[in-house]
Parts: C-alpha cells; structure tokens; sequence
C-alpha cells in the first residue's frame, strides 16, 4: 500500500509544492508536452480542476511559474510555465497555442467533470469510426484538449 503526501519547499525566492508516493520512484521514458501560459497558476488549477490532472511539482516566485509537471493519473502529463519576454525566453511558446490528446478509459467522467467546471466544450462525447469515445474542449488560455479512448495503433516489431 501506498501513501500519498504533500511536501513544500519554500526559499526567498521559489516555492515548490510536490505530491510524492511512499516508494518515489521515477516514471518510465514518456512524452511530456510543453505549453506556456499568461496566468499559469490560474491555468494549474483550471486543469487540476476541469479535467482531473495532478499537479505533481510547481516552481514559481509569486504568479510567475518558472516550471510546473502537471500528472495526467492515466499515464503521463504536461509541462507548463508562465509566458516571458520572448527576447530573453529560450522556449518562446505562445500562449493559448497549444492542442493534445489525452487518452482516458474514462472519457465520460472526465466529461462530466470538464462540464461542470465550466470547460468550454467544443464537441460533446461521440463515437469515433475507430471505435474511440471522445470529446473536445478548450481551456481559458484558449488551448485545445481532446480526450478519448483511443490508445494509438499497434507497434509493429521490425
């Protein structure tokens, strides 16, 4: 069995907030896609709220997020931070500019949760003619998220 904790780390100038498993362990090789945000702390909570992510680590003096990974309990996450001056930013990403699917075995709990946080839904739960259940919505940086039940096609061994 395992437990789970919150810890904090507090300097003068960064605050750290990370939710850990007693057997603290690293995840297996993944895809971590990036995005940026105007009000990251805001989007953090949108995405924690709305659609079920958990915030695993946020670095950040006041509203400025330095970085945040953001767990998706399915597998995998995202990587956000707050948007800066793009002459001294070395992963200049516009705001609201980003899209991906998430896949979930439950795309009707998540709907209903994205829903009733006040998601913007762009297209409610439909079947796929590839057998997957999905549905789209935007959050309020304006980012596009789809999520649905389809797992990618199979690998073939060479």
């Amino acid at each position: 069995m395992t437990t789970e904790s919150t810890s904090s780390q507090t300097t003068s100038t960064q605050t750290a907030t990370t939710h850990t498993t007693a057997t603290e362990t690293a995840p297996p090789p993944q895809v971590w896609p990036t995005l940026r945000a105007a009000d990251a702390p805001a989007l953090i909570h949108f995405l924690t709220e709305a659609f079920g992510f958990e915030a695993t680590v946020v670095y950040q003096d006041g509203d400025q997020v330095h970085h945040a990974e953001l767990s998706w309990p399915e597998g995998g996450g995202v990587m956000l931070g707050s948007a800066r001056a793009s002459d001294g930013d070395a992963w200049p990403l516009a705001p609201g500019t980003f899209g991906a699917y998430v896949v979930t075995d439950h795309p009707d709990e998540v709907f209903a949760r994205a829903e009733a946080a006040g998601a913007e839904i762009l297209q409610e739960l439909y079947e796929t003619d590839y057998g997957s259940r999905d549905f789209r919505a935007r959050d309020p940086e304006g980012n596009r998220w789809s999520f649905g039940t389809y797992r990618g096609h199979p690998r073939t061994s060479a």
